[in-house]
């Protein structure tokens, strides 16, 4: 769910600005596992968390509101919620802060984040150091799910705290196109389908996170090896292992929506046009986006979802503290709380969000396993066993690479 881009020119330019930088520093709490916890909620108390995080979402920044609302209750924490439009201009930010030698008292507190900006402040020693799994609440998480510790191929060495899940499903308005048995079931049934219903699909421009997801699952359903796209892009063959990928998108371009010249903006744009009855096929990276999206009254409650049989992309989205974040104590309790039962159950409901949890039923207490089983997911839900399987990201540097080319193909 969280949006990115490369900040592949952002990093560049301010780490000329640094020469060779400073070290990460490990001021404050960020290794405040040693403290005990309840020095971390002492410190915490009276300190405002800056939490920049995607905006573009109404019941993602209400809930946002809700968790603000808990943790001031609970902890006399005040978190205010810098809405992005691109959490690289957040990365972006931190490392200028590098570059300027402003070690301690930065302007970010908390960041939503995962993939290529992960990669960009792990490798740029922007984050805090490791304080997820010295959390209370980490006792819930799923940790035999691989995603949780290891961030599109990179460890997270506990320096991102899980937040939800992520799955790439597609969904359609039965009233106008049919059961969703019909539609199609790959990338190749995908094209097929387009062309026999020109100007009925789009995708929103790279590098919209959405939009660059899709290309992410074209290219690993098309590539020769998809255990290429777990290693490091190499400039030999990146071109090879990627034509298929050009190939499949110039097949399509003529027949998207308004012949490929223009593209919706992002995932918002794309549902407004299938409520308007022009695009009869989209996406999302949340299984529960089509019932929430029915529940707001934004979508006709004839709108069914579906994946690929052979599996879609699918992540764990996570929330990372910066090096130089000037309340560290307090934001490690409100990450601490974005992984309580109580705050992952509400999120899951897709009256607020519908976002996937990040725990494990079999370590919740009875009653809190059994509230998520209560959850009424919607009608539009596909249930686990229907979601198929998850098909691994790849390493970040092969979308940095892949929204520069299809800027340079197609972006002009």
């Amino acid at each position: 769910m969280v949006r990115f881009r490369s900040v592949a020119m952002a990093v560049m330019s301010c780490l000329a600005l640094a020469g060779a930088g400073r070290p990460a520093e490990a001021a404050g709490s960020a290794g405040a596992a040693a403290q005990g916890w309840d020095a971390v909620l002492a410190e915490a108390r009276g300190e405002t968390v800056y939490f920049d995080a995607w905006g573009g979402s109404q019941n993602i920044n209400d809930y946002i509101a809700w968790v603000g609302s808990e943790v001031s209750d609970r902890f006399d924490i005040t978190l205010k919620h810098v809405k992005l439009d691109d959490t690289a201009s957040a990365v972006a930010t931190v490392l200028a802060e590098k570059a300027a030698g402003k070690g301690e008292n930065g302007s970010i507190d908390l960041i939503w984040i995962n993939g290529e900006n992960f990669a960009s402040m792990q490798e740029n020693g922007l984050l805090a150091e490791g304080f997820a799994t010295a959390l209370p609440n980490w006792r819930y998480v799923d940790t035999r799910n691989p995603t949780v510790t290891v961030d599109f191929t990179l460890p997270t060495r506990g320096q991102e705290s899980p937040w939800g899940g992520a799955k790439l499903v597609f969904f359609s308005d039965t009233a106008r196109s049919g059961p969703v048995d019909a539609m199609p079931k790959n990338a190749d049934e995908l094209l097929a389908w387009a062309k026999a219903h020109p100007g009925r699909f789009s995708y929103p421009a790279p590098p919209d996170f959405i939009g660059s997801s899709f290309l992410k699952q074209v290219l690993i359903e098309k590539v020769a090896d998809p255990a290429v796209l777990q290693r490091p892009v190499d400039d030999a063959n990146f071109a090879a292992v990627t034509q298929p990928l050009w190939d499949w998108l110039d097949a399509i371009r003529p027949v998207l929506w308004r012949s490929g010249r223009d593209h919706p903006q992002n995932y918002p744009a794309m549902k407004q046009l299938l409520a308007d009855g022009e695009l009869d096929i989209i996406f999302a990276f949340n299984p529960a986006e089509a019932s929430s999206a029915i529940a707001a009254g934004e979508l006709p409650d004839t709108v069914r979802s579906f994946t690929f049989p052979g599996g879609t992309l699918g992540n764990t989205h996570f929330v990372a503290i910066p090096y130089n974040s000037s309340a560290k104590a307090a934001a490690q309790v409100v990450a601490d709380f974005l992984i309580s039962p109580e705050a992952q159950l509400r999120k899951e409901d897709p009256r607020y969000w519908g976002d996937p949890t990040v725990l494990a039923m079999d370590r919740l207490p009875p009653a809190d396993r059994d509230a998520f089983a209560e959850i009424d997911r919607g009608v539009a839900t596909l249930p686990p066993s229907k979601l198929g399987p998850v098909l691994a990201e790849p390493h970040p540097s092969w979308m940095t690479r892949i929204e520069e080319e299809w800027k340079r193909r197609y972006g002009g």
